[in-house]
């Protein structure tokens, strides 16, 4: 069964934006903002908005499902629990795919500067040595994760993923995303808010 184009899309974002991460050599590259007074170890429960980032046309897509498993493993790691209705804490997440341009330069003569100035002092190109310019054009992923207030409607905290996208990075988007999520979560600052189930209990 053909994987429909938009869904194929948002794998490519998704898995490229932190699968690369997971080679030794790249590394995503990981930033991560919380509100000021955001005491997220003051929260218990928490949840996904009825629409999230990734879902399209009205319905839920098979990125999404990946994506609330992997969120939902890091959350309950952290002591929250998952509810259905009225969550204090919405994870919501979202993932794009653009283009990048890189302009390499290569200059006549002696090669002192610019792109090939690693062989400075060693060797030159030889005489006449034709400048050329190269374009190089790849794609970039990007992915977001939010956590909401959901009482106060108020981002609170905030973890953006992103790294270039590789070929391979396409085949594998369950893992691929989990592992991106796992490494956004190693930067969550706080855990649940214990409750003591035994406060409203009738002493016996």
């Amino acid at each position: 069964m053909n994987t429909p184009a938009p869904l194929m899309a948002f794998s490519v974002a998704l898995v490229g934006a932190l699968c690369a991460g997971c080679t030794t050599q790249r590394t995503a590259d990981i930033r991560i903002n919380t509100a000021p007074s955001a005491d997220l170890s003051s929260y218990s429960t928490f949840g996904f908005p009825e629409q999230t980032g990734t879902d399209r046309g009205g319905y839920s897509t098979i990125i999404t499902d990946y994506f609330k498993a992997a969120v939902t493993e890091q959350m309950q790691m952290r002591g929250y629990r998952y509810v259905d209705e009225n969550p204090s804490l919405l994870v919501n997440f979202y993932a794009n795919v653009r283009e990048r341009t890189e302009v390499r330069s290569r200059p006549g003569g002696p090669a002192a500067f610019g792109y090939y100035g690693y062989r400075y002092g060693l060797y030159d190109a030889w005489p006449f040595y034709e400048q050329e310019v190269d374009t190089v054009t790849y794609p970039v992923g990007t992915a977001n994760i939010d956590v909401v207030d959901a009482s106060r409607k108020q981002l609170i905290w905030e973890g953006v993923a992103e790294g270039r996208l590789r070929e391979a990075d396409m085949e594998n988007p369950r893992d691929a995303i989990s592992s991106a999520v796992s490494q956004l979560f190693a930067k969550f600052p706080g855990r649940a808010r214990v409750v003591d189930s035994t406060a409203s209990s009738p002493s016996q």
